[in-house]
């Protein structure tokens, strides 16, 4: 194995062996350990952390958008995926948008609102995994909205950014912000809106949030704001628990949630850089970051076509994820030339945000995510309630033949995804992580794996390393390369064909932002990473 790249690690790995959180804001981690400390497990914590970080980050992530999990059972060392995320409004349809003159959906319209699947899905979670009740586990979050809490320096900025794109504009969107503007760093907000969601879901679960006064005020906004989601389109929601898709690598076997989520892309990637052995390649080597983005362009131009709601499409995933399939494309990777006009395959017949993981006493895991999407989404407020809903639509094909075509009742192409990885010697679990981010996440999924396993670094170190984003999400997209990639790379990339540019400060948020617990089998260790890209950090459990 070769030695770590030439760059310093921001910080330590966390080590800790009674349970671990590692979220994208402090406060929120927080909130997990204390479910932990009372007793809860990871299912428990995993949803106590997602309502804090609505509080905390909603610049993000909250109760009106959508969430995935990946959930590790250590007593039967089996990972379960649990699907939260919404459907389209049942009269909305691709002749309605051309009877209306909409050639493509504005990224805040109200069209772009599907339901909100986060609440189902914290509730099915706790259902299933949990042992806590929904009051206790909600009990933190609450707190932080009735009493404020001191925004963080990263949250700030976007928060302001978000205040005066979504937000300023969006029916109620004033109900988020200080007087118009975004929350200073350091500064107290409260948000007594949403804690009286809060409390409401946890007096009566999540039929509480799509019946009754909750569910009236968000389809009372979304008709004011010429949208058409329904009262009887909250009512019909549910979650759903799937079968994860995996594919093994070097040993290990690797978790994703199935389509309508992206977690398909990652997998793909894997498949392909497993024919090259990435161990003899610095991590930040002309030659690995070629490889790396060739087997992402070619992921994507499977993913981008394939991935979509299966109840309304055949997609052949087992073919796609097969490793002939995989040595089949990779040999349209060339070592020394990007081809960056690469098509899907055809495989033999026979889905901004945050992401956060838990580890438990118990040996549990659950590798969590929960977005709005573009930061606040619509930035559209059902009065009172204090939060915002997702405009996850935006996702959706307007091309009547493509399987990921706007259709009602359908969930559309989604960009969030968890992750997780067993060893394949004995099913143990090896590592809870993930990287947030829209289009970045499968990209990061693959870098920060590759960095763990090819490489060999630690958590934290395997998160600092910088990253390469293909900016699009497609195949032939132009490639944005982190700061500290060095700048002899980056020239040999652009001599390769490569169309690249260097991105620096702010705009870092590009490449995603993510959280690693790893499990060491043996001893029952927790080490933890976060991302130098939020405000975050990994939090044990004494």
């Amino acid at each position: 194995m070769i030695e770590a790249p030439a760059f310093s690690s921001r910080r330590s790995p966390v080590f800790g062996r009674g349970g671990m959180v590692a979220a994208s804001q402090p406060l929120a981690a927080a909130a997990g350990i204390e479910i932990l400390s009372k007793g809860g497990n990871a299912a428990d914590a995993a949803v106590a952390v997602a309502a804090a970080l609505n509080v905390t980050e909603p610049t993000s992530t909250g109760i009106g958008g959508d969430m995935f999990a990946l959930f590790f059972d250590a007593r039967t060392k089996q990972v379960r995926a649990l699907n939260g995320s919404g459907r389209a409004p049942s009269s909305l349809t691709l002749e309605r948008l051309k009877k209306e003159g909409l050639s493509e959906l504005p990224p805040f319209h109200a069209y772009t609102i599907t339901v909100p699947g986060a609440c189902a899905g914290w509730c099915d979670l706790v259902e299933k995994h949990g042992t806590k009740s929904m009051a206790e586990i909600l009990a933190p979050a609450i707190k932080l909205a009735e009493e404020g809490f001191p925004v963080a320096p990263i949250t700030s900025y976007f928060w302001e950014r978000g205040a005066q794109r979504q937000l300023k504009s969006a029916p109620n969107g004033i109900e988020l912000t200080i007087n118009g503007r975004g929350p200073r760093a350091g500064e107290i907000f409260k948000n007594p809106g949403l804690a009286r969601t809060f409390k409401k879901v946890a007096e009566g679960g999540k039929s509480s949030f799509y019946q009754g006064q909750i569910a009236e005020a968000i389809t009372a906004v979304i008709k004011q704001a010429g949208g058409c989601l329904t009262a009887g389109d909250l009512a019909a929601h549910v979650s759903t628990w799937e079968k994860p898709i995996s594919v093994t690598y070097r040993g290990y076997r690797v978790y994703e949630c199935p389509p309508n989520g992206q977690g398909l892309a990652a997998l793909i990637a894997l498949n392909l850089l497993e024919g090259f052995d990435l161990s003899k390649l610095d991590a930040l080597s002309l030659d690995r970051l070629h490889l790396e983005i060739e087997s992402m362009r070619l992921a994507f131009a499977d993913a981008r076509w394939h991935v979509s709601d299966p109840q309304f499409s055949n997609i052949p995933t087992a073919q796609l994820l097969s490793k002939e399939y995989a040595d089949e494309r990779r040999k349209l990777i060339d070592p020394r030339r990007a081809v960056i006009d690469q098509k899907r395959g055809t495989p033999v017949s026979s889905s901004d945000t945050v992401y956060f993981s838990v580890a438990d006493r118990f040996g549990n895991a659950c590798s969590f995510i929960n977005s709005n999407y573009m930061g606040f989404g619509t930035g559209i407020v059902p009065k009172g309630w204090g939060f915002t809903l997702q405009n996850r639509g935006h996702n959706f094909d307007l091309d009547p033949n493509h399987p990921n075509a706007l259709m009602p009742n359908k969930r559309p192409y989604h960009t969030i995804i968890p992750a997780m990885a067993a060893r394949e010697s004995d099913g143990s679990l090896f590592a809870s992580f993930g990287v947030m981010g829209g289009f970045m996440q499968p990209q990061g999924h693959l870098q920060v794996f590759a960095a763990l396993v090819d490489s060999g670094l630690d958590a934290q170190a395997a998160l600092d390393l910088p990253r390469f984003c293909i900016d699009d999400g497609t195949a032939g997209g132009a490639v944005s390369l982190e700061e500290g990639i060095p700048d002899e790379v980056m020239a040999g990339l652009t001599e390769r064909g490569h169309q690249v540019q260097r991105v620096a400060g702010w705009e870092r948020a590009l490449f995603g932002r993510g959280q690693i617990i790893l499990c060491d089998a043996q001893t029952g260790i927790l080490a933890g990473g976060s991302d130098p890209r939020a405000d975050g950090l990994a939090m044990p459990l004494i």
